[in-house]
């Protein structure tokens, strides 16, 4: 059996991966390719309080913790182990111990668990000197203190997406269409790709995308139908009383009413109506799905979970869904507090037809005949949105709203969230839709806000 070979003889890069990157994405131990992976002690401390919970970080911590176990079957993982024969580099853990260069406890003043891992990768750079050491960290902070120190640092860039501009395609508008065309979507309210680009051999349309389709003399809201391979006329129709205000709002209400679309994202700056369109047009199919779940990310205080905080399950969490009850209170205001559409919503919600619930208590379900609104999507990791995704049954059907360039997680930007991720991995699929907002419809004083300051 041959030896395994010592890390000054592999010529590969050694990466340093901070508690964060785990928690991104377990599985982040397995995409560096050929080169091996330093894990400092300290991570694995760090990782230990966050092993406990119900939320997608605790699961992240959990997987990894397990994965190194059955890696290091009685093996010392101060040593170097195989992670996947010779796909694959290998790893061990690394001490906290001081270089002799460089001390970033001292240099900080503050022995933190960050200064610990800084140290851990400085030691690993002095002790493997004709090897490249990168620490890969989500924490931005983190980065820059450790490039002070002359430690290459990185950010993760596994799914990430390389370019933000083309999570806008799925709704473009096209200058100079022939005017027969658009005569025609008019009359006739569908026409068939071919014909169209028999005239505009350039165009060539997405899935599911939606198109304002312009002429020197008038225009048309069209939508390019995968399943009939044909252009469709797109009409302003309201929704539970909300009418859309601009040709994206149409869109939006298009595609979330749309059966053959079974995922859709909304996204947009605050005011464009994101989730009060999507709120209304799930209550206009109410009688179409058995429930209607409305949900969005709750950032618990001090990585506890909901159970900590006092009251039953509705107190917990309704101040991080007051937003959620804000536009169901202005879709109801649409209508007198006696008419039947006004007690409606409140008569769902006591039924629980209409249920407000917390992302991290969906994990191991199957929801069929429903449909899910995921609020503020923007701060769900990539393999978050896929978690919710996949508790999809039959049936069922998946909104997510969010604005991309609106983070409020401090490890994630608009190339690394999930409704970025996801977006970019399904823009194209025929039961996908994606749709931007535009224009602000919440109040010119909202609108001012969003652009001059």
């Amino acid at each position: 059996m041959p030896k395994a070979k010592s890390a000054s003889a592999s010529k590969g890069k050694i990466f340093v991966l901070d508690t964060s990157v785990i928690l991104y994405d377990h599985n982040a131990i397995l995409e560096f390719q050929e080169h091996d992976i330093a894990i400092p002690i300290s991570v694995l401390e760090e990782l230990d309080e966050f092993k406990k919970g119900s939320d997608t970080k605790n699961f992240e911590a959990r997987q990894f913790i397990r994965f190194l176990d059955s890696k290091a079957k009685n093996k010392s993982l101060q040593e170097w182990n195989s992670l996947n024969g010779k796909t694959k580099g290998r790893f061990k853990v690394i001490m906290s111990k001081v270089a002799k260069s460089q001390d970033a406890n001292r240099v900080f003043m503050g022995n933190k668990m960050d200064h610990q891992i800084i140290n851990a990768a400085l030691k690993l750079k002095e002790d493997e000197p004709d090897r490249t050491v990168i620490l890969v960290t989500k924490d931005i902070n983190l980065r820059l203190k450790a490039k002070a120190l002359n430690m290459e640092a990185e950010d993760y860039e596994t799914g990430k997406v390389k370019d933000v501009d083309t999570l806008k395609l799925g709704n473009a508008q096209v200058d100079g269409f022939p005017q027969t065309i658009i005569d025609t979507l008019y009359k006739k309210m569908v026409i068939s790709l071919d014909k169209v680009q028999s005239k505009v051999p350039d165009f060539k349309p997405l899935a599911n995308q939606y198109f304002i389709l312009k002429s020197s003399k008038s225009s048309v809201l069209a939508y390019y139908n995968p399943f009939e391979d044909q252009l469709e006329l797109v009409e302003k129709r309201q929704a539970y009383g909300i009418k859309p205000r601009n040709a994206e709002q149409a869109f939006a209400l298009h595609a979330v009413m749309n059966p053959n679309i079974k995922l859709v994202s909304l996204s947009g700056v605050a005011g464009t109506g994101k989730t009060l369109l999507a709120l209304a047009a799930a209550l206009e199919q109410r009688k179409d799905f058995r429930q209607i779940y409305l949900s969005r990310p709750v950032v618990p205080l001090s990585n506890r979970d909901l159970g900590y905080l006092p009251g039953d399950m509705k107190a917990k969490i309704d101040p991080y869904m007051q937003a959620l009850w804000d536009n169901l209170k202005h879709i109801k205001n649409q209508y007198d507090e006696k008419s039947k559409e006004f007690k409606l919503i409140d008569e769902m919600v006591q039924s629980e037809k209409l249920l407000v619930t917390p992302l991290a208590y969906i994990r191991g379900r199957s929801l069929s005949n429903v449909i899910f609104i995921v609020d503020e999507s923007q701060n769900l990791t990539p393999h978050e949105v896929k978690t919710v995704i996949t508790r999809a049954g039959e049936n069922a059907k998946f909104i997510f709203t969010g604005d991309v360039f609106q983070i409020d997680t401090p490890y994630l930007d608009e190339h690394s969230n999930g409704l970025s991720y996801m977006i970019d991995k399904l823009k194209g699929n025929s039961i996908f839709a994606t749709v931007s907002l535009l224009k602000g419809e919440r109040s010119e004083l909202a609108n001012i806000a969003n652009e001059l300051l």
